[in-house]
């Protein structure tokens, strides 16, 4: 871990206008960022008194290597390109909003041709409305009931293609529960007209269309159309009924988010409400862990930043009023980008006395009731990850923290189709993203040994080569001093202020490399590590037969109590690394094993491999057929048939010499 004075700007260097600053880390890894309206009182008081910062704020400052900052013109400025790097670095160590469960929403494809209803979770796509969040049970009787009256499609592409290709509507075509476009009943403006009305009264104009139903139900008795009436009179009790689900606990104008947080020293837990036309329409939830040293109206402004600014199409989720427990810092500035955003003037503010505040009240109790489940739920988690990692660290004697751990495993049938994985743990926590396979040939895949000394030593190349490609840091560089006199609200690029983050797959080392295996696996990856010039990354083995953890150049094995923690999670990071191995060799071994005559021919894809075995009817027929006779298929050329026969003769003279077997079945192709 590096000391802070060795980084510290001096005090001179550092401006005193409003700005934006970034710590990264020894690998060029930005690990947090921050804004000021004072740069100079705010960097200084990190590297003051570093030993009296809090516990999270103290490692932040001693896992960074240095420390830059951009000045900007106004604090608007600053809350702009604060958000913009916090969504593009991903720093560890500020605070993230992560959802407390994963909730379902009600969502229409607006972008594709003929839109559709559907329940989706996860991610936000773009050119799709969103409705909720809902309960699960909720959000299905509600869209069941609301496609009798706006029969928007809601089957799969594949269900949909199928319908098209045969003529024939599914079974909710037939129900009456969609208006069937795959077959022509209604044209692709007319149910496009049905999903803009669905999305309207899921937006909060329930009663137009529920008066406009009841003016047709009146016409329709007037005309003596009893039976039409009737269809009309269940279409109002079916609106009525999702009208009605949501009780009214605000004006009936009224459109606001109603946030509450209930927060600990380690923790907090926020709950909103969405209050569309009066009625509660969703709730959310989050918990963040504090890794800084934030008050209140700080927490409420980066919840305010993440929640509006992370969906393409916010611009339709801000609703005008936005109520808060304390106001956020930056609150004028706040309320500024949210109305750019929005289109119109957001108000943020705190709920003094009245229904309101009563509201406030109850999504503050949900709050609260979330941070105690959260607690029950993941206290043993955090504290057995933390525990675990501890108990590694002191049986290793190893001296930094084990941040990131990767685990190495060689996979293979008798010496095919050998291959090895990579899997990552930070912070006791598997990051698939940074999960990596490799292929091995050659003298490499002769035995595991050679295997684990061939990984590694591709593994950490690539980590050198992406190192010294990275640009150096000069600690302390203003980056575009010349922004210091921009006006408010100038737009800023990020291109032009940002020195580009690292992108490549190997650029960040581990603290601990285990490998599967026993004593020659673990020599061979201390080998590779020493042959690179690679003295900081420790290695560890464990052997399956005792679950012994095993050392460099060691004659004996270390072994942990088998209730260990550490143990476990050694175990763990082992078994995830055998599946990933696995996985990847029998995808390998797959491929191998429908392999044709035809795949060498040069020039030859599938699609016309296809359409000569198609015409032909099977190799021995292509093997015989003349150039001339090979031209009549479809695709196949005077020179490309040429190569085949070429291809096929070269292959006919091997198989004189030898059978054709497969090498993973011992299976005779051929006679």
């Amino acid at each position: 871990m590096a000391d802070p004075a060795s980084y510290r700007p001096q005090t001179g260097e550092i401006p005193t206008t409003p700005g934006v600053y970034r710590f990264r880390d020894p690998h060029g890894r930005v690990i947090y960022v921050g804004k000021a309206k004072n740069l100079r009182s705010r960097l200084n008081s990190y590297f003051a008194n570093p030993s009296g910062l809090l516990p999270k704020t103290h490692a932040m400052v001693h896992a960074a290597s240095s420390v830059e900052w951009t000045v900007v013109g106004s604090e608007l400025e600053s809350l702009q390109l604060e958000y913009t790097w916090i969504k593009e670095f991903k720093p560890r160590f500020n605070v993230v909003f992560r959802d407390d469960k994963t909730y379902p929403y009600l969502a229409v494809t607006m972008g594709e041709k003929y839109p559709r209803v559907q329940v989706m979770r996860g991610e936000r796509r773009k050119g799709t409305r969103y409705f909720g969040p809902y309960t699960a049970g909720a959000i299905r009787e509600t869209m069941d009931t609301l496609l009798r009256v706006f029969p928007v499609r809601s089957c799969s592409a594949g269900v949909f293609k199928r319908a098209e290709s045969s003529g024939r509507p599914c079974l909710l075509g037939y129900i009456d529960k969609c208006s069937a476009p795959c077959v022509g009943r209604v044209t692709p403006d007319e149910h496009r007209g049905l999903a803009e009305d669905f999305c309207s009264f899921m937006g909060g104009e329930a009663k137009r269309f529920i008066s406009r139903l009841e003016k047709d139900m009146a016409a329709a008795v007037a005309e003596l159309d009893y039976e039409r009436a009737a269809g009309l009179r269940d279409d109002i009790i079916a609106l009525r009924k999702v009208f009605e689900r949501n009780a009214v606990v605000l004006a009936e104008d009224t459109d606001a988010d109603v946030f509450a947080l209930h927060e600990d020293e380690l923790e907090a837990s926020v709950q909103v409400f969405h209050v569309r036309g009066g009625r509660v329409r969703g709730q959310r939830g989050w918990v963040v862990e504090k890794v800084e040293d934030a008050t209140t109206p700080e927490l409420i402004e980066h919840l305010l930043q993440q929640v509006y600014g992370e969906d393409s199409e916010v611009q339709g989720r801000i609703p005008r009023e936005v109520l808060v427990p304390e106001n956020p810092s930056n609150h004028a500035e706040l309320m500024e980008w949210l109305g750019g955003l929005r289109g119109a003037r957001v108000d943020i503010r705190v709920p003094q006395r009245g229904d309101k505040a009563a509201l406030m009240s109850t999504v503050r109790e949900n709050a609260e009731q979330a941070l105690k489940l959260h607690k029950t739920r993941r206290a043993g988690d955090i504290t057995v990850r933390s525990l675990a990692l501890q108990e590694l660290q002191e049986a290793l004697e190893i001296p930094v923290p084990l941040l990131r751990i990767e685990c190495f495993d060689i996979s293979h049938v008798q010496g095919t189709n050998v291959v090895a994985s990579m899997v990552v743990v930070e912070d006791g926590l598997p990051k698939k993203s940074d999960y990596r396979k490799f292929s091995i040939t050659g003298a490499a895949a002769t035995d595991d040994t050679a295997a684990m000394h061939d990984v590694l030593t591709r593994r950490f190349r690539h980590y050198l080569t992406d190192k010294a490609a990275q640009v150096p840091i000069v600690s302390g560089e203003i980056v575009n001093p010349t922004r210091a006199g921009a006006k408010s609200g100038t737009e800023l690029p990020p291109s032009d202020l940002d020195v580009p983050a690292p992108k490549a797959k190997f650029a960040y080392p581990p603290n601990l490399v285990v490998v599967d295996g026993g004593q020659p696996q673990v020599n061979a990856a201390a080998r590779a590590l020493a042959e690179l010039g690679i003295d900081d990354v420790y290695v560890v083995g464990l052997a399956k037969r005792l679950e012994e953890v095993w050392l460099p150049d060691s004659d004996f094995p270390v072994i942990l109590p088998r209730t260990s923690q550490g143990l476990y999670l050694l175990q763990r990071i082992r078994d995830e690394a055998h599946r990933f191995a696995i996985t990847f060799h029998r995808q390998k071994r797959g491929k191998a094993m429908t392999v044709s005559v035809l795949d060498g021919v040069p020039g030859l894809g599938e699609a016309k491999r296809k359409a000569l075995v198609a015409h032909f009817g099977s190799l021995k027929k292509i093997k015989a057929a003349s150039v001339e006779e090979l031209t009549s298929a479809k695709g196949i050329g005077p020179a490309l048939a040429a190569a085949v026969v070429q291809h096929l003769g070269s292959t006919e003279d091997a198989g004189e010499r030898a059978p054709a077997v497969n090498m993973t079945t011992g299976e005779i192709l051929e006679s």
